[in-house]
């Protein structure tokens, strides 16, 4: 089968084709540039979002040690001594604040890797295709 019959291509010359291909080869790679930025743009937002459930964590967990340290303390103070009461209250603390931090690195998980999945694999099929396409164009 000849390469090209079914759009009439038969009838132009070599170069005049060989710079259709070069046209449609460079729309071709500029369309898959726009959808690789459009898909690193969306996982750069759900990092974004996982960020924030850090720093929204953080700042709540300030606020919250703050007022809630010197409030159980002096609530146990009348059960057990002042540095235990303390403790207890610190380490309960630094259990939220762990549970907050592991529930924002799964978060972070999620989003990542920030990588253009489905434009890597437009491209390759791409790629595939063109070498189809030139391998039965030889025989």
């Amino acid at each position: 089968m000849a390469i090209g019959t079914k759009d009439g291509l038969h009838d132009h010359s070599l170069g005049e084709l060989l710079k259709r291909l070069s046209d449609q080869v460079t729309s071709l790679l500029r369309q898959e540039v726009e959808l690789a930025k459009a898909e690193v743009g969306e996982k750069g937002k759900e990092t974004a979002r996982a960020g924030a459930y850090f720093g929204v964590a953080a700042v709540l967990g300030l606020l919250a040690l703050g007022a809630l340290t010197a409030f159980l303390i002096l609530a146990l103070d009348g059960a057990i001594p002042n540095w235990a009461a303390a403790l207890v209250v610190g380490v309960a603390l630094a259990a939220v604040a762990a549970a907050v931090a592991l529930a924002g690195r799964n978060r972070l998980r999620e989003a990542a890797p920030p990588v253009p999945s489905e434009a890597v694999e437009s491209t390759k099929e791409d790629i595939q295709w063109a070498k189809t396409r030139l391998q039965s164009g030889r025989r």
